[in-house]
């Protein structure tokens, strides 16, 4: 058994069933060795980026750590955006590098880039092969890194010569003992009962849970605790969908981009509960202020977090569901905050009633959302990208007991249809859409090949404002002078390009075609492009 045999069955021992990954040179031994396992799946993707965010769509909805491999030098520079998107949303992965031959590293011979410096600021961890003795621990390491304590990207990068090296003996180790890497699990009790006495003492208590959550697969536990002590849930842009857009005690996102009655809550609330978050600025914009105001519970598996962007009352470390199970466990009781929860609940009817603006000749984004989302399955997948596509989404998507997919910690355009890629490769029959700009559709369109090949049923719907549309609303306003260098001039016939890889597709140019567009969208057979005409001056604050 040589360096490549030895890795592909490391990767069925840790029952990998799908790589994402672009072939070259330095990694053809283990791309040869792939090929005697067919029930390794493989998506060949058309840009080494994209390799990551089909990894990381794979794995935020199968729960298990998503896979991609390219080759050394620009297929491994390429992956750097993928790997980062996946370190600030906190996704499981292993991405595996070929390299040059180990004993011309250091030279800057063909193809060859330090990438295990590269993304050292943001990968969970990196490894260097130099023996092919240590591939089966090595990558028995590198997936217990990538999905324990907090879940990142872990880079293993083989050099072509430790790929051809022949084993000595394949040693899987069954457990993996790594000094200084114990991340905590369980809750200090004394903080337990302090957050359980603070929860009963609220009059205005608040939830804001984030990506953590899904990450944790907490949801259940969330929900248990929200009802049981009577308290509103505001969500963050990575906690979205932990709970239905109708359930009574759900306000919505807050933030600078957030609903009007999540970002009213957090600002009179006495006691904000922050569940697997990492309280960011786009989420909370004043934490000096929210810290001034009111008491705050942190719960979180990072430590890092805790009091890094807000100093928390009760900081409690360790993982969310098995800490909102302890809660839970030690009696939380239901909070006195009826009339606190009348005036959030008039709040969000106002808000969720509200009638959108019509311009002749346009769809509004916020209407066709709306009714898009109305009309999808219960647990349907959205897959939305950076943009204005992304915060109109975000606010006015109906939720059901779906996921909503997008990147939120580092905003990579052209995120959306190859983690939707990654979604269909995981979940095959459950419905899955994107949602784009036209300027985010031009950074992945080329993965339509890869949708084609596969003959994916993934539905994409793209706002065409020709312009970068949050761009172009930012320069809008002061201290800027108009918008320069957003508009899409040279933008090509998207049906067309659409027809050109067998892909069918429907426009939209007014608010009354959007009903029976969305039905034939939906309906359509395969993969299919709707579409929509946006008027460039429409903003999401509109």
């Amino acid at each position: 058994m040589n360096g490549a045999h030895a890795l592909i069955e490391s990767l069925l021992r840790e029952q990998v069933d799908h790589i994402f990954g672009y072939a070259g040179a330095t990694i053809c031994p283990v791309v040869d060795a792939l090929k005697e396992h067919p029930e390794i799946g493989y998506t060949l993707v058309r840009t080494e980026q994209n390799a990551g965010h089909m990894a990381s769509g794979y794995a935020r909805v199968s729960g298990k750590v998503g896979v991609c491999m390219v080759t050394s030098g620009p297929g491994a520079t390429n992956l750097i955006t993928g790997i980062a998107t996946a370190y600030m949303d906190s996704i499981p992965m292993v991405a595996i590098t070929g390299q040059v031959p180990s004993h011309l590293l250091g030279r800057d011979i063909f193809q060859e880039v330090d990438i295990t410096g590269a993304v050292a600021p943001f990968s969970k961890h990196s490894y260097l092969v130099k023996n092919a003795n240590d591939i089966p621990r090595v990558v028995r390491e590198a997936f217990h890194i990538a999905s324990t304590g907090r879940p990142g990207p872990v880079l293993i990068d083989i050099p072509i010569d430790v790929q051809e090296q022949t084993l000595k003996k394949f040693d899987w180790p069954e457990e993996v003992n790594i000094r200084g890497y114990k991340p905590s699990v369980k809750g200090n009790d004394l903080q337990i009962k302090r957050v359980v006495e603070t929860i009963a003492k609220a009059r205005q208590p608040l939830i804001c849970a984030g990506g953590g959550v899904w990450l944790a697969d907490a949801q259940e536990e969330l929900l248990e605790l929200a009802e049981t002590a009577n308290i509103p849930v505001v969500k963050t842009m990575m906690g979205i969908g932990l709970m239905p857009t109708d359930h009574p005690l759900n306000l919505g996102m807050i933030g600078a981009h957030g609903n009007h009655c999540a970002n009213k809550a957090l600002a009179k609330s006495d006691l904000l509960i922050m569940v697997g978050t990492r309280a960011a600025d786009r989420a909370i914009t004043s934490p000096d202020e929210i810290q001034r105001r009111m008491a705050t519970i942190h719960i979180d598996v990072d430590p890092a977090e805790i009091g890094k962007n807000m100093q928390a009352a009760v900081p409690l470390v360790g993982n969310v569901k098995v800490i909102l199970r302890q809660i839970l466990d030690m009696g939380v009781s239901s909070t006195d905050s009826a009339d606190w929860l009348a005036m959030l609940r008039d709040y969000r009817k106002a808000e969720l009633s509200r009638v959108f603006p019509k311009r002749p000749g346009s769809v509004f984004p916020g209407t066709a959302i709306r009714r898009l989302g109305a009309k999808l399955d219960e647990d349907a997948v959205v897959c939305v990208d950076v943009g204005q596509n992304q915060i109109f989404t975000c606010k006015y998507f109906p939720q059901k007991h779906g996921r909503l997919l997008t990147s939120g910690g580092l905003g990579t355009m052209g995120y959306a249809l190859p983690a939707a890629i990654g979604v269909k490769v995981a979940k095959p029959d459950r419905q899955t859409v994107v949602v784009c700009g036209d300027g985010s559709f031009q950074m992945a369109m080329n993965e339509l090949a890869a949708i084609r090949c596969a003959d994916l049923d993934i539905k994409i719907l793209v706002f065409q404002n020709h312009t970068l549309g949050l761009v172009h609303q930012i320069q809008k306003s002061l201290p800027y002078h108009g918008p320069f260098g957003v508009d899409l001039d040279g933008s090509p016939d998207f049906a067309a390009i659409a027809a050109a890889y067998g892909i069918p597709s429907i426009m939209v140019r007014e608010e009354e075609e959007l009903d029976e567009a969305i039905e034939r969208f939906l309906s359509t057979k395969g993969a299919c492009l709707m579409l929509c005409e946006v008027h460039p001056d429409v903003g999401t604050n509109d």
